[in-house]
């Protein structure tokens, strides 16, 4: 497949974590001006020697590309744990991607590191769908968020229609909402999308603490 028709087929989102690995610089570069004119996403990395990869980012700041943008992309790409097959390099780019999921950007050296404690998957979730049998339910997964957020996305929730839970997306006033419009969705195989909003005078006069934004997904079953 051409990487020109890639950009066609693969739906990329601000929540998406993205690598770029191609045959070539000039083909790492036709996809990276692709990325960078799309929303900012979670994570842009690029494989690539420093030398390469810095004459690339000076030719795409000259030919109008944000330097913000450029700046935040992460090349040479993957931690350095002195990786040296293709099986270490995976992993010290998997290993990166999961340090930018958990603690942002990372860490300036002797600073404590804040790890992020999202449930994405939830045993007890995982267990209900697998021995689900006919019982109206809905599932309801944080698919992004923004600022600070009690669950990140991946986070699942089950609701019956008896209003029932099982997992969580954070608690709260926000979290009563969906678990009521999920119970009433429940068995009726609709999807929806809902934005939670925790910032400003809505999380005020709601009582919420966190000052974020969550999107949730409800898919009844």
């Amino acid at each position: 497949m051409l990487f020109e028709n890639a950009f066609e087929i693969l739906d990329i989102h601000e929540e998406d974590y993205v690598v770029i690995v191609t045959r070539g610089h000039k083909h790492d570069k036709f996809c990276l001006e692709k990325i960078l004119s799309l929303d900012e996403l979670n994570y842009i990395g690029m494989i690539g020697s420093k030398r390469r990869v810095k004459i690339m980012k000076e030719e795409l700041i000259e030919e109008g590309y944000s330097k913000e943008k450029i700046e935040n992309i992460y090349s040479p790409i993957g931690l350095n744990i002195g990786a040296v097959t293709p099986e270490e390099i995976a992993i010290s780019i998997l290993a990166e991607i999961i340090s930018v999921k958990r603690i942002g950007k990372l860490a300036v050296k002797n600073e404590p590191i804040k790890v992020s404690n999202s449930c994405e998957l939830n045993k007890d979730v995982l267990e209900a769908l697998a021995k689900s049998q006919n019982e109206k339910m809905s599932l309801v997964t944080v698919i992004s968020t923004k600022g600070s957020t009690p669950r990140k996305a991946g986070s699942k929730m089950i609701v019956y229609d008896s209003g029932k839970i099982i997992g969580t997306i954070g608690g709260g006033c926000a979290e009563a909402k969906i678990i009521k419009d999920a119970a009433l969705m429940a068995g009726s195989k609709n999807l929806k999308i809902e934005t939670i909003d925790m910032t400003g005078e809505i999380a005020e006069e709601e009582g919420m603490v966190c000052g974020g934004k969550m999107t949730v997904l409800i898919e009844a079953i």
